[in-house]
């Protein structure tokens, strides 16, 4: 597999060719959501021994679903490869060496050998990496390390694909910090094919070494976070220009196609800020507004204003309206846009 052109991928192929790196074989998904599902497939795609951890049968019910149609997702993305490559997804196969019939024989296999696991000390028995992909609650989150610390071989390291909460804030209930990072992912990973890495202040280097190497194992641009940073890299960016351009909305400067327009023709960028959220979802939208409503600690009215420039109160209103009535986005058929 070849490197992709980028500094991070130049700084990580120099390790490699070191040859320090250990590489690892079974990895273990916790939670079956929407990108725990993409993360365990493009795994066992690459030909990892995956597992996904569930914690009921319920949660195998609503995973399988999501299973089933990243296979279906990928057989038509690897056929729409084969006839215009202006549908490559990066993290299928690379241009010059692509052969469909291989990447459909792929697909199959890690649908065949992807296995889902509700005793969690047989998911974890042999695991060389846990990455823990559960929803963004606090406790939730202790309680499920407190329970896997003692269940954990040495060898295992532990990494978190949460958003929005930070590892430093999981490590000590981990029983191996030094062992402990994030790995973030960009939602539908077989064609936005980036991983964050993200040290906390205990993670030995080595492991962070060897998750980027992982990144690139499972066809991911591997991006070094050295600081902790709540965003990351892409979700710093990404969220303060979709603000920008909700707040437009909801001071009743412009309509969203408009201000999408004015993004897109002016800059070259295939979506807008209205477009993006209906791709993400107009839940995830309103969890980012909500989240910015009430900060704690800001008394002061002219403070809160001078950080916080938005109407998030207006936004919030505007996006749960949609909610409402059933505009979810893209996934409903209709966000601000309606869908075919």
């Amino acid at each position: 597999m070849k490197f992709w052109m980028h500094s991070g991928a130049l700084w990580h192929k120099a390790f490699l060719e070191r040859g320090q790196i250990m590489k690892y074989s079974n990895v273990v998904v916790a939670g079956g959501g929407v990108l725990g599902s993409q993360i365990a497939f493009q795994a066992a795609y690459c030909g990892f021994n995956v597992t996904i951890w569930l914690r009921s049968e319920g949660s195998i019910g609503r995973t399988q679903p999501k299973i089933d149609h990243l296979k279906q997702t990928y057989i038509e993305a690897i056929e729409k490869m084969a006839e215009d490559k202006n549908a490559w997804c990066a993290g299928l196969a690379d241009e010059d060496t692509f052969d469909k019939e291989e990447c459909l024989k792929k697909v199959e296999n890690a649908y065949a050998n992807l296995k889902l696991e509700l005793d969690m000390a047989k998911a974890v028995a042999d695991a060389d990496l846990v990455i823990e992909s559960m929803a963004e609650n606090e406790k939730d989150k202790i309680a499920f390390y407190e329970k896997l610390a003692p269940l954990l071989p040495d060898k295992t390291v532990v990494v978190t694909n949460s958003s929005t909460l930070l590892p430093s804030m999981f490590a000590k209930y981990t029983g191996r910090p030094d062992k402990y990072l994030s790995l973030h992912f960009a939602n539908s990973i077989w064609k936005n094919n980036t991983a964050e890495v993200m040290t906390q202040a205990q993670t030995d280097e080595k492991y962070f070494n060897e998750v980027m190497q992982f990144a690139n194992d499972i066809r991911m641009i591997g991006l070094p976070v050295r600081k902790e940073k709540s965003g990351y890299l892409l979700n710093s960016m990404l969220v303060p220009f979709l603000l920008s351009g909700l707040d437009l909305y909801a001071a009743g400067i412009s309509d969203p196609e408009s201000i999408d327009i004015a993004w897109t023709r002016g800059t070259g960028a295939p979506k807008g800020p209205f477009q993006i959220f209906d791709t993400v979802g107009l839940n995830t939208a309103y969890n980012i507004v909500h989240q910015y409503q009430s900060v704690p600690g800001i008394f002061s009215p002219l403070l809160k204003k001078m950080m916080m420039p938005y109407n998030f109160k207006k936004m919030e209103t505007i996006l749960k309206k949609y909610i409402d009535e059933g505009k979810l986005g893209m996934s409903s058929g209709e966000g601000f846009y309606k869908y075919n």
